[in-house]
Formats: structure tokens, sequence, C-alpha cells
């Protein structure tokens, strides 16, 4: 059984960096998964994430079971409401909207999610999840109901983040959101990462190589990209 969460340590540990490739269930088909598949492969990617704000078709159980077939990558459910959830995968971001004051997204998810969870034998990993405004209303933002953290504010971030570590969530989660205009500013990454002892995760509006590298360098220790590698396979090259 894999650790997902001290493997994450471990690379933290070791400064190794990590890549998560986010799939939408919502915006990919059964049949271009094993083309996806083969990019994913070629890429420097180390995880893969399953989910999105509002995931409206059935295929998760069904996407999870191919990319399995097809990948070695751990896969982690990455997931908007309980109905996300598929015990298919290897672990699950427990994620609370700690950004945000709607408390559906901070408990009641949660609390309704813990049935199904007792079903399945995914790791479950506690993570903080931060909105950040990012130029445009994102899905997450607007499925939430919730207004994401003032770019501009970085203390106010840099303590909602340090609530969500003495909460007992063992990852913080930076996101700028799906199809995010501009992404999470490298001056918000580094003062988060040098002020918190459990990995970062920075995700949300990455376009190009290059703010890969950016965030890495600023402190994340996983970075994630959806968008532009679902509109792009060929990112990597």
């Amino acid at each position: 059984m894999k650790n997902l969460y001290q493997d994450i340590l471990n690379a933290k540990a070791n400064n190794q960096k990590l890549l998560a490739i986010l799939i939408d269930p919502d915006k990919v088909e059964l049949q271009q998964i094993e083309a996806l598949s083969e990019k994913i492969n070629k890429s420097p990617a180390t995880h893969i994430f399953v989910g999105g704000s509002s995931v409206e078709n059935a295929i998760a159980d069904d996407l999870i079971l191919f990319l399995k077939k097809t990948t070695a990558l751990p896969i982690i459910i990455f997931p908007g409401n309980p109905s996300q959830i598929s015990g298919e995968a290897d672990g699950m971001l427990f994620l609370s909207l700690i950004s945000g004051r709607n408390p559906d997204y901070l408990i009641e998810h949660q609390v309704n999610a813990v049935p199904i969870l007792r079903e399945t034998s995914l790791e479950i990993i506690p993570t903080g999840y931060i909105l950040i405004e990012s130029g445009s209303e994102t899905a997450v933002a607007r499925v939430s109901k919730t207004k994401p953290l003032d770019r501009y504010n970085p203390d106010y971030i840099l303590q909602t983040a340090q609530a969500g570590a003495l909460l007992g969530k063992k990852l913080i989660y930076l996101e700028a959101g799906s199809g995010a205009l501009e992404s999470v500013p490298e001056n918000i990454i580094a003062l988060v990462s040098k002020n918190i002892s459990i990995p970062l995760i920075v995700g949300g509006g990455i376009k190009e190589i290059r703010e890969i590298k950016l965030a890495h360098q600023a402190g994340a220790d996983i970075v994630v990209i959806g968008t532009a590698f679902e509109e792009n396979p060929d990112f990597f090259n």
C-alpha cells in the first residue's frame, strides 16, 4: 500500500519538488484517456489529481481504473463535494476551504463524506484549502460562494495558512482557481513556505513551464497544473 503523505514529507525533506497533473472528469472523455496517459507518462509528473469544482458526469471510477492500468503514478482525489469520492484512487485530499466562511465547505461536506470514506481504503490527507484572488471569478469561488483572499494582503494569507497548520492540517494548498488569469504570486508562496513546517501545494493559473519552476523555487513543494495541460497535452514538449 502506498504511503502518500510520508512520501510527500520525504520529498520535502530531500528538497525534491513534486508535480501533480489535475484531471477534471468533466473536461475529458474516456476515449481520450489512453493518449492522455501516454502524455502524462512522458511528463515529469509525480502525482495525478482527479476532481473539479463541480463534476457532473459519472466517469470518475472508470477514469481512475483506466489511469491505474496505464500509469504508475499515485492517484489522489481532489473533491469539490462528497459525490466525487472514488474508492478506486490511492488517496484523497480532505479539503476544508479555510479561506471562506461558507460552512458547507468548511465542515458540512466533510461530515457528509464520512459514511462514504468508511467504505473505502483511501489514504485521507487533511488539507487546508486557501483560495487567492486571481483577477477573475473562478469556478471554485462561484461554486463555493466564497470570496478569495486579497492577493495584496499576504500577511492575512499567511495567518490563514498558519491557522490551518495549527488546526492540524497536513497540507496547505494555495489555489488561484481553475483557469485563473493570474497564478499565486511568488512572494506569497515564499512567505507561506518559510513560515509553516508542513508541505505546501500551489495551483491555478499556471500556463508555462517557467511558472512551475518559479513556484518551486519560491517554496512550493507540489505544483499543480490542470487547464494548461488539458488544453495542450504537449505542454511539456
